[in-house]
């Protein structure tokens, strides 16, 4: 470490105002401020230390809980691919995840290098820090979307989140919208063939190399949710391999089990609110509970729970401290409506059996609000009480 603080501190002069590449100021202070804590002072003004932690911290523990679904997502796209070509028998736990990982790398390099990218470009432009949002959103952009979606797509859909979605706002801390998600539902309302319109998106032809099976003309890869949608009975063992994770999906949100251990890390160091994913479940299971049988729904109230992006969107996107109620007693409202909104959508729209992206936009559109109706509700209580004595 004293090596790499010896780096910057011979390259920081060079990038300061006034320097050779001023142009890069931006981009080593990112990752300067990512590797050290940074040790500047205060000059003046009153200074108040809320926490030992930064927000760059957070949001790497935050990544580190996506670990396991990304992980576990990965050796599932190989093991749909070889199991749709025939050859899974034959197959290793290392041919499986190897396959995966080169499918689902240059997926994650696209993410990380436009939205970092135009993020280095604004801070610099902005003449300010980078700021360190983008390192959940580049990791979990990936993990919500088909394994086949093209990458000049995913390109596309990420520099719109992070202008249109971010940085019009003001950037991290000040959009409205989760960013991850703006980028799905870009892919999916502007091209929505790559999204949903065509089973074969969950299975990964090859990755890249051209390792891995060549897949028949003609297979089915529909996920557990797109056959309930049309009235199928969803069978035990599909909802066991719900569980795993071994179901055609979007790439991290297959594995409940891997899901909850990455929700087990943000509930014990405090980053996300237990409140909030509790709340979603209630909703999801009252409304799963009233809606069963309805229009020919197959679908157990606790189904909902571990099929399509439920259990994901839950821990990772409706806990997002930006875009979620920040009071107390809001993120239980908020987190309720969530679930309720997502199943109604899943149920009474068939055309779109997966509701958990636009219930979370929907919410997040509703959270300020619903921060003001608690608010007003607290002062005016204290306004009666205050009147009492």
């Amino acid at each position: 470490m004293k090596a790499l603080r010896k780096l910057f501190d011979n390259i920081k002069p060079l990038v300061e105002e006034g320097g050779k590449f001023h142009a890069f100021r931006s981009f080593v202070d990112g990752f300067e401020t990512f590797a050290f804590v940074p040790n500047q002072t205060s000059r003046q003004g009153c200074v108040n230390i809320h926490d030992a932690i930064d927000s760059k911290r957070i949001m790497s523990f935050v990544v580190i809980s996506l670990l396991p679904a990304l992980f576990f997502g990965m050796y599932n796209v190989g093991y749909q691919n070889y199991a749709a070509a025939g050859t899974l028998a034959d197959s290793t736990f290392w041919d499986l995840f190897i396959f995966g990982f080169l499918a689902v790398l240059p997926k994650i390099l696209v993410s990380y290098i436009v939205g970092l990218g135009i993020e280095f470009v604004v801070a610099q432009w902005k003449n300010e820090e980078i700021q360190e949002g983008f390192l959940v959103s580049g990791i979990l952009i990936p993990m919500i979307i088909p394994v086949n979606t093209p990458l000049w797509a995913l390109a596309l859909a990420v520099a719109f989140s992070v202008i249109i979605a971010k940085e019009i706002f003001g950037g991290t801390g000040m959009n409205i919208f989760n960013p991850a998600l703006i980028t799905r539902a870009f892919l999916f309302f502007s091209y929505p063939s790559v999204m949903t319109g065509d089973d074969n998106v969950w299975v990964a032809q090859e990755s890249i190399f051209g390792f891995g099976n060549n897949l028949p003309d003609t297979f089915s890869a529909a996920t557990p949710l797109g056959e309930a949608s049309v009235g199928n009975a969803i069978p035990c063992e599909t909802i066991c391999n719900a569980i795993t994770g071994l179901i055609p999906g979007s790439i991290g949100e297959t594995s409940v089990i891997a899901i909850a251990l990455g929700a087990l890390l943000l509930l014990f160091t405090g980053v996300a609110s237990w409140k909030t994913m509790l709340s979603v479940f209630v909703g999801g299971g009252l409304m799963g509970w009233l809606l069963e049988g309805v229009g020919g729904n197959q679908l157990e109230w606790w189904h909902h729970f571990v099929l399509g992006g439920f259990a994901f969107g839950a821990v990772f996107m409706a806990t997002d401290p930006v875009t979620s109620a920040r009071t107390e007693c809001g993120k239980y409202f908020y987190g309720f409506l969530i679930g309720v909104v997502a199943v109604m959508v899943r149920v009474l729209n068939p055309g779109y059996p997966e509701g958990m992206m636009l219930a979370i936009l929907l919410m997040n559109l509703f959270a300020p609000l619903i921060d003001y109706f608690v608010v007003q509700r607290n002062i005016t209580m204290r306004a009666k009480r205050a009147i009492k004595k």
